[in-house]
């Protein structure tokens, strides 16, 4: 008798975490527009030979859970030996996270988050850098749509890491992009 007694307060101590999980109910709110809401983007440096400036922000909003959209300007100033030129213009893109935490998965320690990218750049070039006289005008605009996936590491409550591989879809001609483009970018 005193061992069933134990036996079955051990299997209720042990179904304790399960009996109150299954009591807990998940909220089906949609947070507010300020919670949903992310600020990020990129800042490239690369010097000698080639110089490469740029600078990318973008604002963001978690649609669902796991799409994210953003949007923002660019900049890139580009030198090689003596010829230098100014590129702007915009992107935006979507995110959406395959998988929120690797480690539910895989447990190894690692919660990284596993996203697929789908970006659409417009670029703005000077004519004189990129094509041969005669010359068309000043300056003209070039658009690439950039598809690829990344790692997402969480660095706060809100803030996070992303480490993308993208490849450019369609070649413009002007080698802008050499794929695969890796990027790192900051949202928080």
């Amino acid at each position: 008798m005193r061992a069933l007694i134990k036996i079955s307060v051990i299997l209720i101590i042990l179904n304790l975490p399960v009996i109150s999980a299954s009591g807990q109910k998940v909220s089906r709110e949609v947070p507010p527009l300020r919670e949903r809401m992310f600020f990020g983007g990129s800042f490239g440096l690369q010097f000698g030979t080639l110089t490469n400036i740029e600078v990318a922000p973008v604002v963001g909003l978690w649609v669902l859970p796991r799409l994210a959209i953003a949007a923002g300007p660019n900049f890139t100033y580009y030198k090689y030996y003596d010829d230098e030129t100014n590129m702007y213009g915009a992107k935006a893109y979507a995110q959406f996270v395959l998988l929120q935490d690797l480690n539910n998965v895989i447990p190894v320690g690692l919660h990284t988050g596993i996203f697929i990218h789908l970006e659409d750049e417009w670029l703005n070039l000077e004519t004189a850098y990129w094509q041969n006289p005669p010359y068309a005008s000043e300056r003209f605009s070039v658009n690439t749509v950039l598809l690829g996936g990344g790692l997402s590491q969480q660095l706060g409550r809100k803030s996070f890491m992303n480490i993308m591989v993208l490849w450019a879809m369609q070649d413009s001609g002007y080698t802008i992009y050499d794929n695969p483009e890796i990027r790192i970018s900051f949202n928080f």
